[in-house]
């Protein structure tokens, strides 16, 4: 299929900061073939100052034009994900943290296979391929191999990492499935709810990774961990 429209979503919460800058690459990135870029950010009921950044982002440039939705209550990162997906109107659409932990330079990447016309689904995976990698935590790290590795058994796929923010989905395919879990359990349960689509072409691509510290404003935790687990049995065994 042609592609003519990228629709980029960006779940935010108390980014005000820092959103200015992941607004700025994501103004800045050229996609291959002149692909158009729709911005969706999602505000879910920041208590800093992150809608006024972006309400003056949209004022300081309006050649840049962004779609902002906000919840009147906080929700999680999967609800704020559900809001932008359902607002998609691109061909394919691709998450966007508003930290910096991932670079919009790297679209292109996960774009090739589909604009090859051979993929649905592209995941960019921290854990191959030769790109940057900031070093954080050990463990940090084996829970996500584990949990990629659990995931995998259920959905006999064979990614490298199932928990990465960069997946790229074909928008028909992705607003077509029915996606319930609000916060961080997004991940396996759109990766389990994914590979059961009949025919699906999911491919891998290595990215870099710039992650940030708890002091740095990751919000990750090791309960978000425990409630993945839950998300992959729950997904794969009994939904």
């Amino acid at each position: 299929m042609e592609i003519r429209k990228l629709s980029i979503v960006v779940p935010a919460y108390n980014e005000g900061a820092t959103i200015h800058h992941i607004l700025d690459q994501l103004r800045e990135v050229e996609l291959i073939n002149g692909i158009e870029k729709e911005v969706i950010v999602v505000n879910d009921c920041s208590t800093d100052n992150t809608e006024e950044a972006i309400f003056r982002y949209q004022r300081s440039h309006h050649d840049f034009p962004i779609v902002y939705e906000s919840h009147s209550v906080n929700k999680g990162k999967g609800a704020a994900l559900h809001t932008g997906i359902k607002m998609a109107t691109g061909d394919f659409t691709i998450i966007q943290d508003a930290d910096l932990e991932y670079d919009p330079r790297e679209f292109n990447i996960l774009l090739a296979p589909a604009v090859k016309g051979v993929a649905d689904v592209v995941y960019g995976s921290r854990f191959m391929g030769g790109n940057a990698h900031r070093i954080l935590f050990f463990w940090h790290s084996i829970g996500n191999k584990f949990l990629t590795f659990l995931s995998n058994m259920f959905t006999n796929l064979n990614l490298t990492d199932m928990e990465t923010c960069y997946k790229l989905f074909r928008t028909d395919i992705i607003q077509d499935l029915k996606l319930r879990e609000n916060r961080f359990g997004f991940e396996p349960e759109v990766t389990a709810k994914v590979a059961r689509v009949p025919g699906i072409r999911i491919y891998e691509v290595g990215i870099s990774y710039y992650g940030r510290t708890f002091d740095e404003g990751k919000k990750i935790n090791w309960k978000d961990g425990f409630r993945a687990i839950y998300c992959i049995l729950k997904y794969n065994l009994f939904s």
